[in-house]
């Protein structure tokens, strides 16, 4: 009985501390909001839901760009600046609506950024038991501080974007395939498609390899949330869909360069187009053929390396996209790291630690040197190149340790080094 109340004092005062530790992470946010506007694409979708539900106005409409717009810039977007259009699907509004619900931008901003914040630490932790990482406390330390500070954390963080969460998303359905809880699986990887130009191949891997090696409730749970997100949309505006289509044509227009080719059509003018589309081919085809040797498997390490590499290849195979989404490839850093430990423990786990400074340090550094000031900070194209070319190489790398069944007395040695350390 005694102890009984211990444990229940014991989880409230852990209650009571996490809820303390959020609200001045909180206060902290909103202290940086008020001096640091921005947080344009939480701005776009919690403008965008917002008119909707309070005054029936379409997200996609022109109506709602300028609310949007005149919020961001003090007037309607001028010729060649970024236009801020909702093109999420409908659906995303459930996203958004507890944050569109709150009238005072500042203190919305505020509070996502929290929970993107609490976003990054669970993806990080995700991963690592997604792959079976097993590193010291140090070393996790290291990790979890890298994981929230390197570029490709802190410029979703900044922005609102909502990417932080549907890759934490997929990190939860590749661990749920793990686990084979299938329909949690499919469940979890339908609610990625908020931003679908980020999660389309992935899906398209997983449900390939689900039906391959018979279990259909990841599709059958997947295809039936999709439908159901889809159709309550359809109740709410019935043409949403040709809408969002729009938006979507219309999206690369008035942003950066969105793929591989483009940016280095940006960088190379005069081979650039030639370039990005070799690469582009090339990838579409060792993709193909990998997730042709992965459905002939079923071996869980070796579907983890294909969708790690799914995951990579989706940023440079042509799909628009943006290195803020870049976080969805955390499953493969932490891979090619778990693998290097693995095979060289001791020696492996120092060169994780010099990759995260690497990559902490290169990418911030390129960032700085090549960034333009307006009125917002505009990456240069340039960004789209340093970590996927990184994570090519070190996942062709680990690839035949990665793939093949776990040796049982080379891992318990691996675990008891682990345990002195």
């Amino acid at each position: 009985m005694k102890r009984s109340r211990n444990l229940t004092r014991l989880w409230i005062g852990l209650i009571v501390v996490v809820i303390l530790g959020l609200s001045a992470l909180t206060y902290a946010n909103y202290r940086f909001v008020q001096q640091n506007p921005g947080g344009n694409d939480f701005l776009v979708h919690w403008m965008g839901t917002r008119v909707y539900v309070t005054e029936g106005i379409s997200p996609y409409s022109d109506q709602a760009a300028e609310r949007i717009q005149t919020y961001a810039y003090g007037r309607p977007a001028q010729a060649g600046e970024h236009e801020l259009r909702f093109a999420y699907p409908l659906y995303s509004i459930v996203l958004f609506l507890p944050f569109a619900l709150i009238p005072d931008f500042a203190m919305a901003r505020a509070i996502w950024m929290t929970v993107l914040e609490a976003g990054l630490v669970a993806i990080s932790l995700l991963s690592v038991r997604v792959v079976d990482w097993r590193p010291g406390v140090k070393t996790m330390a290291a990790f979890l501080l890298f994981s929230l500070l390197w570029y490709h954390g802190v410029r979703p963080l900044i922005n609102g974007n909502a990417v932080i969460l549907v890759a934490l998303c997929i990190v939860g359905g590749l661990l749920a395939m793990r686990a084979k809880a299938d329909e949690l699986a499919g469940v979890l990887f339908a609610f990625a498609t908020i931003k679908p130009h980020v999660a389309l191949l992935i899906i398209l891997f997983v449900a390939i390899w689900s039906l391959a090696h018979h279990r259909p409730r990841v599709v059958g749970w997947l295809a039936a949330t999709v439908f159901l997100l889809g159709l309550s949309a359809v109740l709410l505006m019935p043409d949403w869909i040709l809408q969002n289509i729009g938006e979507i044509l219309r999206y690369p227009a008035y942003n950066p360069p969105g793929t591989l080719r483009t940016a280095l059509i940006a960088l190379l003018p005069g081979i650039g187009n030639r370039l990005g589309l070799a690469i582009t081919g090339v990838l579409a085809v060792v993709l193909i053929f990998e997730w042709w040797l992965s459905t002939r498997t079923e071996e869980y390490r070796h579907f983890l390396w294909t969708a790690c590499l799914t995951l990579v290849v989706a940023q440079w195979i042509g799909i628009q996209t943006d290195p803020g989404n870049f976080i969805v490839t955390m499953p493969a850093i932490v891979l090619i790291f778990t693998m290097w430990e693995e095979r060289w423990h001791r020696g492996g786990r120092i060169v994780s630690l010099s990759s995260m400074l690497l990559l902490l340090v290169t990418i911030w550094g390129i960032f700085l040197l090549t960034v333009q000031y307006g009125d917002q900070p505009v990456q240069s194209p340039v960004m789209f190149l340093p970590l996927p070319a990184f994570l090519l190489f070190g996942l062709y790398w680990v690839r035949w340790w990665a793939i093949r069944p776990p040796n049982v007395w080379f891992d318990s040695i691996y675990v008891q080094e682990n345990r002195r350390l």
